[in-house]
């Protein structure tokens, strides 16, 4: 076992202490003690994500007017048709540091880490951003920034009555034919790890819905990895492709006899 040298780099640190570098043997024996822990970590993290899923929901009965591409648009039309809407408030507007060439920093890292919308459009969830600016504003700030996600402009008192009037915020929202429920809410360092497609499924009401998911009865679920496809290739309500379906049963057997021989 050595430890090896940390440079200093150019004198304004002091050398890191990192740790001793092992044989490709003992490695291995300390990824698979780390993995251990990692694999609880994910069972707990699936286990909090069954309870987000039996969360108590509160209706929106208040009526909220957005600004859109398009014109004037309701918190209903934000979802687009589909039952779960997510909505990330993002400070881009005036005082804003930043203003009006860039959004706020930390709000422009969650939208640079947005994963292609298709995937979540599939399992009958839409994502969308709002701020104060006008739409002018947004529309130039997309096309500079390389962002495709649909935005809105705030009119009334959305962010104040949920949350997010001061801080950044992501809210959850279900719809029952015309009947419009919050189901979760985070902010702060929650929303860190927010843009992929998982993290965004784990924090609404429906979840993945995979039939793995501890979900409650009666909740859409199919099986894993059969609905997943290329983002230009989801179709409403087709079947799965049966050359994928055999590709990923033979993938998951091959896993499942690796991960577990018997």
């Amino acid at each position: 076992m050595t430890t090896p040298p940390a440079s200093a780099g150019n004198g304004a640190h002091a050398a890191m202490q990192t740790p001793p570098v092992v044989s490709a043997e003992d490695w291995e024996a300390a990824r698979q003690q780390l993995l251990i822990k990692e694999k609880a970590h994910t069972r707990a993290r699936d286990a909090l994500a069954a309870e987000r899923r039996r969360m108590p929901w509160t209706a929106v009965d208040k009526e909220y007017i957005f600004d859109g591409p398009s014109g004037k648009v309701t918190l209903r039309d934000l979802f687009d048709g589909r039952r779960q809407l997510i909505v990330y408030r993002a400070f881009h507007e005036p005082g804003v540091f930043g203003w009006p060439d860039h959004a706020c920093r930390g709000c422009s890292m969650v939208a640079d880490q947005v994963a292609h919308l298709a995937h979540l459009n599939a399992r009958d969830t839409t994502l969308v951003f709002v701020s104060r600016a006008p739409q002018a504003d947004i529309e130039r700030l997309k096309a500079h920034m390389g962002w495709t996600m649909p935005w809105f402009t705030l009119t009334d008192s959305f962010d104040a009555d949920f949350g997010v009037d001061e801080w950044h915020g992501t809210n959850v929202f279900f719809r029952d034919g015309d009947r419009i429920y919050r189901t979760y809410f985070l902010n702060n360092r929650g929303d860190e790890q927010m843009g992929g497609t998982w993290n965004y499924l784990d924090i609404t009401p429906l979840g993945r819905q995979e039939t793995w998911e501890d979900s409650p009865a009666g909740y859409p679920q199919t099986p894993p990895y059969k609905w997943w496809n290329w983002h230009d290739s989801y179709v409403q309500d087709a079947p799965p492709d049966q050359k994928w379906v055999e590709v990923s049963d033979a993938g998951e057997k091959a896993f499942r006899n690796h991960c577990d021989p018997k």
